[in-house]
């Protein structure tokens, strides 16, 4: 496997010294490998680790089967079709990425795709195919030009695939620790992975927080949508991973990239958390965006129309929506019919009614929400962070793959694909064991539950689909002022809020919202799914280029955000020096 302009860092960082408050850790495990989530890219790593004989423990948030993979509902793509090749991937790929995709990656990804899903193929995934030719059927989605998206149950293939890759791992006998949620890395002196702290929730084997000790471990925790007000995320997404890994010294990268799904069901201006998804496939199949007059305001917008990228559909749908004062638009498909409707999309189908909405006889009422982060911790080509030792893969990573906005059904191959890369390289170069991890004390604050809703709050305000400099401003002087209290009761009075699930989850809501809007306000621009009323053009000549934040060492705990010098996708291994800015 290649690795050119990206070789793994010569040492440790030595981490931030943040940790969250928690009871020191009353069990262990040990292994050689630990897998921290339970999707496509977790479960896939694992397997393969496994496989080759490597002690692997996988620990998840939930149950199993309870991630966001078994929410996709559209499919997977790869260049399975005839007549498509990789190469017109790339370049679909690239287009929706906005200028700022890493050219190596994605051909990774194009290429090695169609062996990856043929592989979950034969792990036991069973996709829909033609009844008359028996080949596996494909369907497009916003962005793409030909059928390529795979899809399964109609538009339960998430669901399918968690399906298959669960029972593979209870056969393979890997051991698994659920509703588990993880708190920090362990690192050893020279600040080289050796496992992470844990904490169980409920009944089991193992109860309240523990370690597993390995000098391997892969964050494949899934996202961050419950940042936001209304997401199609579950609940379980509250950027754990990302968190952990800025504690532990990692850097991130292009994190004010969140993707706005255009379509989801509109269940009211107050509708909180995680919202029905009404799959692009459906557009794919020919439904029409209309406005409550019937009109389509999306021809004319794009040579696609309502199948261009998901960054100019929401765009197109807020700004129609902002015209006529309304809350919503409309997806049409009644022309579908019901049968179509009950044997192609029985589960959106069904979300719908569940609802009070009949798609088979009247139009669905849609509105963007928080769906995906194109940004996350930041790899190589071979899933390796800035950490020696920490891997990350799945929406958790930022491998340079979706630039400014990811194409549609991207992110379950993507995940696929550089798993595979990380327990391949885990297994051909086990990373050293430096001995045990070294305890940090706790010195950042802890959330109360409830700052929760009020993070939310703020970043539905302030950094949703649209934002300017106003915006942005003021979500970061409230999210100051809720870090600084906090700190300033743990400083003054020794006080922080009593750990537990509800008040770690806030605080790691808190540590990747303030970097989102820091990264947000530096980005001076309009580019895929970052969109600033108050810079409504692209601009290539400055911002041509990625946003890199770490967290920095001083006493307030500051973000330090570095603009690289150019759109390459920056190097794990390279000291990010020019334009530092303490923020």
């Amino acid at each position: 496997m290649s690795t050119t302009g990206r070789a793994i860092p010569a040492g440790g960082t030595g981490g931030t010294g943040i940790r969250l408050h928690a009871p020191a850790p009353g069990w262990a495990v040990d292994a050689d490998v630990v897998v921290v989530g339970s999707g496509v890219a977790g479960l896939t790593a694992a397997l393969r680790c496994a496989a080759a004989g490597r002690r692997t423990v996988v620990v998840t948030k939930a149950r199993l089967d309870d991630g966001s993979t078994r929410w996709a509902q559209g499919g997977i793509a790869a260049a399975l079709g005839e007549g498509d090749t990789p190469e017109q991937h790339l370049d679909d790929t690239l287009v929706a990425g906005a200028g700022l995709c890493d050219e190596a990656a994605v051909r990774l990804l194009v290429t090695e795709g169609p062996d990856a899903v043929r592989r979950l193929i034969a792990t036991g995934a069973v996709f829909d195919t033609s009844a008359a030719t028996g080949e596996i059927e494909l369907t497009r989605e916003g962005g793409h030009h030909r059928r390529r998206i795979a899809h399964a149950g109609g538009d339960a293939t998430g669901a399918e695939i968690s399906r298959a890759l669960v029972e593979a791992v209870h056969e393979a006998g890997i051991e698994t620790v659920e509703n588990a949620l993880v708190l920090d890395l362990l690192q050893d002196a020279e600040g080289r992975t050796a496992g992470v702290t844990l904490h169980v929730m409920g009944e089991g084997q193992h109860d309240g927080v523990g370690a597993v000790h390995a000098p391997a471990v892969i964050l494949a925790t899934g996202g961050m949508g419950q940042v936001f007000s209304a997401t199609t995320n579950p609940s379980v997404s509250t950027g754990d991973g990302v968190a952990l890994a800025l504690r532990a010294g990692a850097e991130v990268s292009d994190l004010e990239f969140v993707q706005f799904h255009p379509t989801v069901l509109f269940l009211g201006p107050d509708a909180e958390g995680q919202q029905p998804l009404v799959s692009e496939a459906v557009r794919g199949e020919g439904a029409h965006l209309v406005d409550a007059d019937g009109v389509r305001f999306m021809v004319g917008q794009h040579e696609l129309a309502e199948l261009a990228p998901r960054d100019i559909v929401a765009k197109g749908i807020m700004r129609r929506m902002q015209q006529q004062g309304a809350r919503h638009m409309y997806l049409d498909a009644r022309h579908f019919g019901a049968e179509m409707w009950e044997n192609r999309f029985p589960t959106i189908l069904a979300a719908c009614r569940s609802h009070g909405i009949d798609p088979v006889t009247e139009p669905i009422p849609v509105a963007p929400a928080a769906h995906y982060a194109s940004g996350g911790v930041r790899t190589d080509l071979l899933g390796r962070t800035t950490v020696p030792g920490l891997y990350a893969c799945g929406e958790v990573a930022c491998t340079g793959v979706h630039g400014a906005n990811r194409l549609a059904s991207n992110s379950l191959l993507e995940g696929l694909v550089f798993a595979e890369r990380i327990a391949d390289h885990i297994v051909a170069h086990a990373p050293a064991g430096g001995g045990p991890g070294i305890p940090v004390p706790a010195t950042g604050p802890l959330q109360p539950a409830e700052a929760r809703y009020e993070i939310q709050r703020i970043m539905t305000d302030g950094a949703g689909v649209l934002r300017s400099a106003r915006s942005l401003d003021t979500a970061a002087a409230a999210l100051e002022t809720l870090y600084a209290t906090a700190l300033g009761e743990l400083e003054a009075h020794g006080k922080t809020a009593v750990p537990g699930v509800e008040t770690w989850e806030a605080t790691n809501l808190l540590c990747v919202a303030r970097v989102l809007v820091a990264a947000a306000q530096r980005r001076a621009e309009t580019r895929g799914c970052h969109w600033r009323e108050d810079h409504p053009g692209r601009d290539d000549a400055a911002w041509r280029r990625h946003l890199v934040v770490r967290l920095s060492a001083t006493e307030r705990r500051a973000l330090v955000v570095t603009p690289t010098d150019c759109a390459d996708f920056p190097s794990v291994d390279v000291p990010l020096t020019p334009q530092s800015l303490e923020q």
